[in-house]
């Protein structure tokens, strides 16, 4: 890497308007980035045609401008050239690591979008794998090829959250990495992605946490240094899931046209996760001054045990019907 600066990448969500828990790690991601002098890139991913919603990354661009985040080159955009990822199928075919197999369009449709820790996916065995000798080059494109992964223990180290230990063989099993929409699956759009836009280090939420380990293995089939790991706990609704629309009017696009201060939104962040005693509004270039690694590591660590719960408090103060937010910043429910 010589002298070149770490960098990082913003990845918003095609399918539909970012939200208060979104900006929570974004935020997170770019006040790392712009406090430690990391290179902040953007991304684009649109692979999931069916999922993609029309104007969506428009939307997500203001949103974060909104926000005062910005970034330092052009969007990459994956619908733009597949070869990059047909290069790295051919090669683990090659290597006698993937194989062909056709499955239901649900399991298509899970493959194209990135896993959640509470998607309860289902492991595909290797007993269900095909005789051998498997085919070394691809021979279609329009069917799943699956990567063969026997259960092993992989180790992730995490910059908040420590040591972890996943088994993605007996989690998830042979994963796709290619489905029949001609399409590449996400975990290796992933790999590839991060690869050929040089991430170094990579800050999201922690429901992708076991997605680092299985990341990691692919990376390292393709002889591709992964990054290193930022995982930042998520905001909960009061039902215990993650925050997600069913939730109520807390996207940053009605917040914005409800005129609301998008320090609000940034001062509701730094509290939540811990930057700052109080809740009040906070402009953008002061959440990069609290956003050190030592205390974001110190709130990862205690909102995996007591994760931030969005209510009614959270909305009045974000719409600006309350000055002030009398509850603890990560009560359970």
């Amino acid at each position: 890497m010589g002298d070149l600066p770490p960098v990082t990448r913003l990845a918003p969500t095609p399918s539909g308007a970012l939200h208060v828990g979104n900006a929570r790690t974004f935020l997170a991601t770019w006040g790392l980035a712009r406090r430690l002098g990391w290179k902040i890139v953007l991304r684009l991913e649109d692979l999931d045609i069916g999922r993609v919603k029309a104007g969506a990354h428009e939307e997500s661009s203001t949103d974060l401008a909104w926000l005062g985040i910005d970034w330092d080159d052009a969007p990459l955009v994956q619908s733009a050239d597949l070869s990059p990822y047909r290069d790295a199928l051919e090669q683990l075919a090659r290597a006698g690591q993937t194989f062909p197999c056709g499955r239901s369009r649900s399991e298509i449709r899970t493959a194209l979008s990135a896993p959640h820790a509470d998607d309860g996916e289902a492991r595909f065995p290797p007993a269900l794998r095909p005789t051998k000798p498997w085919p070394n080059t691809i021979e279609t494109w329009e069917t799943n090829h699956r990567f063969a992964l026997d259960p092993a223990p992989e180790f992730v180290f995490d910059a908040l959250l420590g040591p972890q230990t996943f088994d993605p063989g007996l989690e998830v099993g042979d994963m796709v990495l290619w489905t029949k929409l001609g399409m590449p699956a996400y975990q290796l759009a992933v790999v590839i992605d991060d690869a050929r836009q040089g991430v170094t280090d990579v800050v999201r939420g922690d429901d992708l946490l076991a997605s680092a380990a299985r990341q990691q293995v692919i990376a390292r089939a393709l002889g591709l240094q992964h990054a290193r790991w930022w995982h930042v706990p998520l905001v909960y609704g009061e039902d215990g899931k993650r925050l997600a629309k069913r939730h109520g009017s807390h996207s940053l696009q009605a917040l914005r046209n409800a005129q609301v201060a998008p320090e609000r939104v940034i001062g509701w962040c730094a509290w939540t996760l811990g930057l700052m005693p109080t809740c009040e509004p906070l402009p953008a270039r002061d959440f990069c001054v609290l956003c050190t690694p030592e205390a974001l590591r110190e709130s990862a660590q205690r909102l995996r045990t007591q994760p931030t719960i969005f209510g009614p408090q959270d909305l009045a103060f974000l719409e600006g019907r309350s000055n002030s937010h009398p509850a603890a910043p990560s009560a359970s429910p």
